[in-house]
């Protein structure tokens, strides 16, 4: 199994080999093996949490696995856990004292604490043993810069460059440094190389517009950020940042449209929104700006321009009162603060402009609960393109992680004549209510399915329609069964017929008032007719995990509550409970359905994965996060794109 998990791994399919290497723990748990890949595939998926749990059990299991320390020490960088990954790193050199990578780690790492003697001697220790290792002079190059000393910094990068003429990283950090001289020719032919190496990554067009701008090339930098949001449309820098250009050029309409564009990836963009008023206010357009600049001092309220500015929209539009007024309140902003600056100060928004869509962005402050809901709410698209200071040395990326995937709930679970299973082992989903009917034999067999919106092919179609004038012709005899009606429920509720498939399973039930399947399956298409009335027209399987604004799911929840008073211990009852819940944003009641799920199977990774995506909803970000991991570990796809976009 471990082996069929590393071949896995090494064809990048991460998430099926995640799921190999757990197959393996149950296994034999006392392994060390299958917890470091399963670490290292989580690596890849950029679950540095995950990766260094893994790998600490790994290590309890085999305190001699170097491999691991090595893994552990790199995943606690990334989490900025620098001093522990030292720790990791001495012990794997004690194990392996010529190991290129422990030494290339550790003098990071130790730089990252400004440890710079050390660091130094790592580093002369490192290319005494490895001359030719490349990344070794590009690191110290970074240790060099950070105190400040861009000679030996550059000398440094020149080795790189000697030994590897396509080393990204060093051209890049040329070009900073000549950047930051204000040498924009030398700066400017260091990044056209970095292009040249990496040309479908929109933040090199942006630095290198950057540079063009400075070095009065209007024309180049304009063209740069167009080639920048050709590659990616929904790079709010660079829309920003053209939008800036236009205004300077005197290109009104065309910066007004990109400061537009900004506000919808970015409402909270204040530089974009100010902006945007000024361009209103020059252009006459008076209630425009108004609103903008309202905006503004509802969150900055002593932010004194915008105040000047209203006034002067109330003066244009006639309302001179209004316009005095608001003069004098800014003035007295003014005042107070010269009169005591502490205790007065002046709102100065530091909202950068330069982040797009809040992917990649460093947070100094905490976020609070409202913060977490307010950004997992605005969640639109993944950032292809984000550039670290150093990778793992292996070859393979992830990519699960940077898929653009529309962030919902996973969905309800109901019941179907066509086969599910389990997404790993192949076994069919298993439930003793539903096991209980099987074993009567009335009916062809029942699965537990939640992927009944899959699209149904003509000769599905006409199969349920034949069959279903066979239940119908039995129903019409003298003494119909439960268990017609239920059957011809399940292929109406196939052909989504919901309303004739819930007066069949309610015929069923009045015939039979304990017939369970035929409660689990009524409330299943309850849920789905609220959903298929939230969503108009649009497809059921689009619009099924949207949140409706009424409140249509009692009948639905009263069924599965029936259903678990018969079977307290149906997973998918409670989970299915749980998600109805989520849908009417009742966040306790659905935390509570889950963990009765989780508390019954422990390995349900969808439950995992909506009661991380309920604790998003209340802003409750680690608990969401260790829920996240654990589905993603159990296979739930989407899993490591939410962690990834809510970082």
């Amino acid at each position: 199994m471990i082996n069929i998990g590393r071949n896995v791994l090494a064809m990048d399919d991460y998430m099926l080999a995640i799921q190999y290497f757990n197959q393996a723990i149950k296994a034999k748990p006392y392994l060390s093996d299958p917890y470091y890949y399963r670490a290292l595939a989580k690596l890849y998926l950029e679950d540095y949490a995950g990766t260094e749990q893994d790998c600490t059990l790994a290590i309890e299991r085999n305190k001699f696995k170097s491999e691991a320390y090595k893994l552990r020490g790199f995943a606690r960088q990334y989490l900025g856990k620098n001093s522990e990954a030292l720790e990791d790193y001495n012990i794997g050199l004690e194990y392996n004292p010529r190991d290129r990578f422990f030494l290339y780690y550790k003098s990071v790492a130790q730089t990252e604490l400004k440890e710079y003697e050390a660091a130094d001697s790592t580093f002369s220790r490192l290319v005494r043993m490895y001359p030719r290792f490349e990344d070794a002079y590009t690191a110290r190059a970074r240790s060099f810069l950070m105190r400040g000393d861009t000679l030996a910094a550059l000398d440094d990068l020149s080795k790189t460059i000697d030994l590897n003429h396509n080393q990204t990283n060093a051209w890049l950090m040329r070009a900073d440094i000549f950047a930051a001289r204000k040498e924009w020719e030398k700066a400017l032919k260091a990044l056209d190389e970095v292009v040249r190496l990496d040309p479908q990554l929109p933040d090199l067009y942006l630095n290198r517009a950057f540079i063009r701008y400075n070095a009065d090339d209007y024309f180049g930098a304009m063209s740069d950020y167009n080639y920048a949001i050709e590659i990616d449309p929904e790079n709010s820098a660079a829309i920003f940042n053209r939008g800036l250009l236009r205004y300077e050029v005197r290109n009104l309409a065309g910066a007004r449209e990109d400061f537009t564009r900004v506000l919808v990836l970015s409402p909270d963009n204040f530089h974009a929104r100010y902006n945007r008023a000024l361009i209103a206010l020059e252009s006459a357009r008076y209630k425009e700006a108004l609103n903008d600049f309202n905006a503004i001092i509802k969150k900055y309220p002593r932010f004194y321009q915008a105040y000047y500015a209203i006034a002067q929209c109330h003066d244009h539009l006639g309302d001179r009162q209004t316009a005095v007024r608001t003069m004098y309140k800014a003035d007295e902003i003014v005042r107070n603060y010269v009169r005591n600056p502490r205790r007065n100060p002046l709102d100065r928004p530091t909202i950068q402009a330069g982040v797009s869509n809040n992917k990649g962005e460093k947070r100094d402050e905490e976020e609070t609960e409202n913060d977490v809901m307010e950004r997992f709410n605005r969640l639109v698209t993944v950032d292809n393109a984000e550039r670290t200071d150093m990778a793992y040395n292996e070859k393979f990326r992830g990519k699960v992680q940077d898929l653009t995937l529309r962030i919902e709930p996973q969905p309800t679970y109901g019941l179907s004549f066509s086969e599910q299973t389990d997404n790993f082992s192949g076994t069919p989903l298993y439930s003793r209510a539903i096991g209980d009917l099987n074993r009567l034999n009335l009916l062809p067999t029942v699965y537990i399915s939640n992927s009944i919106f899959a699209p149904v092919d003509s000769a599905m179609m006409n199969d349920a329609f034949r069959r279903i004038e066979v239940y119908t012709h039995s129903i019409e005899s003298a003494s119909p069964r439960p268990a017609d009606y239920f059957g011809r429920g399940l292929l109406h509720a196939m052909l989504k017929n919901y309303a004739a498939a819930e007066r069949d399973f309610t015929m069923a039930l009045q015939k039979d008032p304990r017939f369970s399947a035929a409660l689990f399956a009524r409330g299943y298409v309850r849920g789905l007719k609220v959903n298929a009335t939230a969503g108009g027209e649009k497809h059921e399987q689009e619009t099924a995990m949207r949140f409706p604004s009424l409140s249509g799911y009692a009948e639905a929840i009263s069924d599965l509550d029936a259903l678990l008073k018969l079977y307290p211990d149906m997973e998918y009852a409670w989970y299915d409970k749980g998600v109805l819940f989520l849908m009417e944003n009742d966040f306790t009641s659905a935390l509570h359905c889950f963990g009765e799920a989780l508390r019954i199977n422990p390995e349900f990774g969808d439950a995992y994965y909506n009661r991380g995506f309920c604790y998003l909803k209340m802003g409750n970000k680690p608990s969401a996060e260790a829920d996240l991991r654990k589905a993603g570990e159990l296979g739930v796809l989407p899993s490591y794109n939410v962690l990834k976009r809510m970082k």
